[in-house]
C-alpha cells in the first residue's frame, strides 16, 4: 500500500460531456423530495440506482434492490450507461464557494486494493471516525443486488512532497475537460479521463507507500469490505477479481482545495432540561460565559474566546432553544477526558468531538437532566441548519422533528488531528468532520463483477 489501479469505469454518456442532469449528490445527504426533483420526468438520474428506497442510511425492502439493480442492467442494454473497455483513472476537480471563498479541490479517481483498517509497514487504510450500522446494511443489500460500488469513497494522503497532486493538475492544465456536471448547490465538477500509461505509472508512484486516510464513505468502504469477505467464504476468487478493489476519489493533505466545516450538536429528548440546571449541572467541568444572544454570532464568539487561550483549549458555542441565551464554553481541565482515557493520545482526548460526548452528554446531560438515559442527538453542519431544527423541522441531520433543547457549537476538526489519530489506530466519535463539498455520485461506477 498504497498501490493504486486504474479500472473499467460504468459512466454516462461514454464519460463525455455535460452530465449535469444525470449525477446527484450522495445518497446519505437526499431526501424524497430531492429524490422526486433530481429524478425529473426523464426518470433518468443515478439516484434511481444509488437510492432505491427513502428514507437513505437504513434498511430498504428487497424489492428496492432488485429493482435498482434492473435500472442498472436495462441502462446498460440501452447505452445510457457503458461500461468502458479500457482501465482509467479520472482526474477530478470541484470548483466551489465555501464560507465566502472559493476553492477547487483536485483529486483522482481509481480503486485501491481493499484491505482491512488498519496500519501497515508500507501504508495503510485508516479510518477516522465510528459509524453506523443501518447505512452499511442498506449499502451492502445494494452492492448485492448490482454487484457494482456506484459512489466512491473519499480518501487524503499525505503527499507531502507534493507529487501526486502535481501529477493530478498537469492532467488538468493540458486539456479541456472530458465530462462536466453543475449541481443545484452551484458545485462545477469536471473530470478528465487518464488512460495513457505514463501518467497512470507516474500517479502510482506518487502513491507508493502512503497511508490512505478515509475522509468521508467509512460505510462504503467497510460494505466492499464485508462483500469481499462474503465472496471469499464462499471460494476461490481470482486475484484479479475487481471485488478485491474498491473505487476510491484521492486528494493530497496539501491540496489547497480542501474545506473543512464544523459539526456541531444538537441535543434534547432530555425529561429535566433548561438552561439553568445545564449551568448548575456544569459547575466545575465547564467554565460558561454569556455573550451576545445573536447565534449568527456564536461562532465569531468561540473564535473571539478561542483566541485568549491556548491553542488547543476546548472552546464551544451554547444556544438555548426556548431562551434563546448564548454563551461560550471551556472546560475548567485541561485534559478533561485524561482520567477517564488514560491510555487515549492527548490529541483524541482533546477534540471537541470527544469532549462533547463524553463530558458534556454522559457527564452532565444524561446522568443530571435525562435520568441516565440516552440523550438525542443531531449533527448540523451550520447555524441556520441548528435554527431550523428548533423550529421543529426534521432536516436530515438526525434526531427527529421537535426533540431539540440546545446547541453546542463547535470549530471545525483540525486534519492534522485526524492525521494523528488514525495513525494511532484510534477513532474519533461520529461526525467529527465535514469535508465539503461531497463528491458527486454517477461520474463513475466501478463493476464488481468480471
Amino acid at each position: 500500500m498504497a498501490a493504486v489501479y486504474p479500472f473499467n469505469a460504468i459512466q454516462f454518456n461514454a464519460g463525455a460531456g455535460d452530465v449535469s442532469t444525470l449525477v446527484s449528490p450522495p445518497y446519505d445527504v437526499l431526501d424524497a423530495d430531492d429524490r422526486d426533483a433530481l429524478l425529473g420526468p426523464e426518470q433518468q438520474n443515478i439516484v434511481a440506482i444509488d437510492l432505491p428506497h427513502v428514507p437513505p442510511k437504513e434498511l430498504g425492502p428487497s424489492s428496492a434492490y432488485t429493482g435498482a439493480a434492473s435500472k442498472l442492467k436495462s441502462w446498460l442494454a440501452e447505452g445510457v450507461l457503458a461500461r468502458r473497455d479500457r482501465p482509467a483513472m479520472f482526474a477530478y476537480r470541484q470548483t466551489f464557494e465555501f464560507e465566502g471563498k472559493q476553492y477547487r479541490r483536485c483529486g483522482m479517481a481509481c480503486t485501491i486494493d481493499t484491505v482491512p483498517f488498519g496500519p501497515r509497514n508500507s501504508g495503510g487504510v485508516l479510518p477516522h471516525e465510528q459509524t453506523f450500522s443501518g447505512p452499511k446494511e442498506d449499502r451492502m443489500a445494494l452492492m448485492k443486488a448490482t454487484q457494482c460500488q456506484t459512489s466512491p469513497v473519499f480518501g487524503l494522503f499525505a503527499d507531502e512532497k507534493g507529487t501526486g497532486s502535481e501529477v493530478v493538475r498537469s492532467v488538468m492544465e493540458s486539456r479541456a475537460p472530458d465530462m462536466t456536471a453543475r449541481m443545484s448547490d452551484g458545485v462545477l465538477h469536471e473530470v478528465w479521463t487518464v488512460d495513457d500509461a505514463a501518467t497512470m505509472e507516474a500517479y502510482e508512484e506518487a502513491l507508493k507507500g502512503e497511508d490512505i486516510f478515509i475522509a468521508d464513505g467509512h460505510h462504503r468502504y467497510t460494505t466492499g469490505l464485508n462483500y469481499l469477505t462474503g465472496l471469499l467464504e464462499k471460494g476461490d476468487l481470482p486475484k484479479d477479481h475487481p471485488a478485491r478493489r474498491c473505487m476510491i476519489v484521492l486528494v493530497g493533505m496539501n491540496d489547497p482545495g480542501l474545506a473543512i466545516g464544523p459539526t456541531h450538536r444538537v441535543l434534547g429528548g432530555m425529561s429535566d432540561y433548561t438552561i439553568q440546571k445545564f449551568e448548575e449541572a456544569s459547575a466545575g467541568l465547564l467554565d460558561i460565559k454569556p455573550c451576545d444572544n445573536n447565534p449568527k454570532q456564536i461562532e465569531a464568539e468561540v473564535k473571539k474566546r478561542a483566541l485568549s487561550l491556548n491553542d488547543d483549549a476546548n472552546v464551544f458555542g451554547i444556544i438555548d432553544r426556548d431562551t434563546g441565551l448564548c454563551f461560550t464554553a471551556t472546560t475548567a481541565a485541561d485534559d478533561p477526558l485524561e482520567e477517564r482515557f488514560p491510555d487515549k493520545p492527548r490529541a483524541w482526548r482533546k477534540l471537541d468531538v470527544a469532549v462533547i460526548q463524553h463530558l458534556i452528554v454522559e457527564e452532565i446531560c444524561q446522568p443530571e437532566l435525562n435520568g441516565g438515559e440516552p440523550v438525542k442527538w443531531a449533527f448540523p453542519h451550520t447555524i441556520e441548519e441548528v435554527q431550523e431544527i428548533f423550529s421543529g423541522v426534521e432536516t436530515g441531520a438526525g434526531g427527529g422533528s421537535g426533540f431539540a433543547q440546545i446547541a453546542v457549537v463547535v470549530r471545525p476538526t483540525p486534519l492534522e488531528a485526524v492525521k494523528e489519530i488514525s495513525r494511532a489506530n484510534e477513532l474519533m466519535p461520529q461526525k467529527s468532520t465535514f469535508f465539503y463539498p461531497k463528491l458527486a455520485t454517477g461520474l463513475f461506477i466501478h463493476p464488481l463483477h468480471d
